[in-house]
């Protein structure tokens, strides 16, 4: 339970954190696919900076999920530093417990990510639950908020991170989208559409650029049936690649079960 005088701070802060709290469901290793990601093409900036802050938005009830995210930074970036943020003070107080000074710690704060100017900051499923003008607004001042050469991850995935996609920003604008997949349980690409991020998720209908990403890609797949007996991860990385003769992609991982395009080739008209 809190103590008064911290429920009172945590209380005068509310008018400043920007944002609704998020509904709070979460599981563990729900975001290895976006933290693999991250790891993997991020980590060589946060390596080179000194000390650098990475912001964690919307972690939901449990801190479970940003402590994972920190271990796996530290692997890469040593003298990382997490702060995991959530709105709602009785789940900044319950993380507590899992706080590392300095390099993980938690706080109550929103979109304005509580005054700090992170290198890096994640908001998975946090905008899910938002209409798309306000989601758009949400990423500006996310955008507004990073460390000059700061980088936005925000994006979603199912209950158990089968089915992920994530779009990388910079302070100007999106700069890519990836989708992410287990390969050992995927029947079509076009799964991937239902855990689409906010910016995309309405715009994919007949005529749209992510529809017609969507739908070649399926055809790729079903093109690739015969590699099948080699292993779903081939046929993946055969429909990519086929894909690739259309569409610009990024192919260096799509052994993992991703897929990285550039952001314009899919961007609402």
């Amino acid at each position: 339970m809190a103590t008064p005088a911290r429920a009172k701070r945590f209380a005068a802060g509310r008018a400043r954190a920007l944002g609704l709290p998020t509904r709070g469901t979460t599981n563990p290793n729900r975001l290895r696919r976006m933290d693999a990601w991250i790891v993997a093409v991020l980590g060589p900036a946060l390596r080179r900076a000194e000390h650098p802050l990475v912001v964690d938005l919307g972690y939901g009830a449990s801190p479970v999920t940003t402590v994972e995210f920190a271990a796996r930074l530290r692997r890469v970036a040593p003298d990382v530093r997490v702060l995991g943020l959530e709105i709602d003070a009785e789940r900044v107080i319950a993380a507590q417990s899992a706080a590392d000074p300095p390099s993980l710690a938690f706080a109550r704060g929103g979109f304005e990510f509580a005054g700090t100017r992170p290198l890096l900051a994640r908001a998975a499923n946090v905008l899910r639950q938002y209409d798309e003008p306000a989601a758009l607004t949400a990423w500006r001042a996310m955008q507004d908020g990073l460390a000059d050469g700061g980088l936005l991850v925000e994006g979603t995935c199912d209950e158990i991170g089968r089915l992920a996609g994530w779009i990388l920003l910079d302070a100007r604008g999106p700069r890519s989208l990836t989708m992410a997949c287990r390969l050992a349980t995927l029947g079509h690409p076009s799964e991937l559409a239902e855990r689409l991020p906010k910016a995309l998720i309405h715009h994919n209908v007949p005529g749209s650029p992510i529809h017609a990403l969507l739908r070649d890609l399926d055809t790729a797949w079903d093109a690739a049936a015969p590699l099948s007996a080699f292993g779903r991860r081939q046929r993946w990385q055969v429909s990519c690649a086929a894909l690739a003769a259309d569409w610009p992609v990024t192919l260096t991982r799509t052994r993992f079960g991703e897929l990285t395009v550039a952001w314009e080739s899919v961007a609402p008209r």
